[in-house]
């Protein structure tokens, strides 16, 4: 991974006010950031009005404002403190929005702030529902029926074509905010029409529910010159059908063929690589 020496000052957006017992690993791996950042001596600013995490304390950034993640309270920051770069991956649902809100307001060309990491780009794929969706057709990695939505009639039309039951999945959104499951046209009109006003841009999926499905991860890393390596694998005791969250996980994976392992690591690297991430 190079390090680029033109990024004297970065930016980083942390996660805003979050839910007890969850989403802690925002507040770590924030913290982890700026602490890597003070090792490459690059000085650090940070923006997030939580003052119950570990990345808040003074000795964790240079520069701490308690203040809202909102494209136009960052952006306000960004005029004043002149950061070369600017991280978005590191605060969840909340960091990657506002930077995407960011970027369509031509904030970092007008003030010369170079996006670290996972590009917008990168980010739209991963969080537009269709684009997503094309990805992983042209990277040949085979993925439930599916068709993108952006009213209550265009979902009831998408449902009739797939068949009942379908998942709902709301874009730019994380944790499954405003997504559901329908078995009927009923269910599936009072779904959409709660999912679109959660939408950043008014998008949901509608897509194949595959419950009881075994489920498995492949955590991913990637660098900008394309290396990857898969950090962990993990199993669902429970099937699809009962939220990640919700389950308890083993790691590494405990009924996989050597054959079923390789086909989805071959296929996770394909993901990881046809939508850009890096990180």
């Amino acid at each position: 991974m190079p390090r680029f020496e033109d990024i004297h000052k970065a930016l980083v957006i942390g996660s805003g006010g979050i839910v007890i017992a969850q989403a802690a690993e925002f507040d770590y791996s924030g913290s982890q950031c700026l602490k890597a950042l003070r090792e490459e001596g690059v000085k650090t600013v940070l923006v997030n009005p939580n003052v119950a995490t570990i990345q808040t304390s003074m000795r964790m950034a240079d520069k701490v404002y308690l203040e809202p993640c909102t494209p136009d309270i960052v952006e306000s920051i960004i005029q004043k403190e002149k950061p070369d770069g600017i991280l978005l991956g590191f605060g969840g649902q909340t960091a990657i929005n506002v930077g995407v809100q960011l970027a369509r307001k031509g904030v970092y060309e007008r003030e010369g702030v170079r996006v670290l990491g996972t590009s917008i780009r990168a980010i739209d794929v991963t969080e537009d529902r269709l684009l997503f969706k094309k990805a992983m057709e042209e990277a040949k990695v085979p993925i439930p029926q599916s068709n993108a939505a952006y009213s209550v009639r265009q979902a009831l039309d998408a449902a009739d074509k797939i068949g009942y039951p379908v998942i709902v999945r709301t874009a730019y959104m994380l944790g499954g905010g405003g997504s559901g499951v329908a078995y009927d046209s009923e269910q599936l009109s009072q779904i959409v029409e709660r999912a679109l006003g959660w939408s950043m841009n008014r998008q949901v999926l509608i897509e194949q529910y595959l419950r009881h499905w075994k489920e498995i991860e492949y955590e991913v890393v990637r660098d900008y010159d394309d290396n990857t390596i898969i950090v962990a694998t993990l199993e669902n005791i429970d099937p699809l059908g009962i939220h990640t969250g919700d389950k308890p996980v083993v790691s590494p994976t405990q009924t996989l063929t050597n054959r079923e392992y390789q086909i989805l690591r071959d296929a996770s690297q394909r993901v990881i690589r046809s939508v850009g991430t890096v990180g």
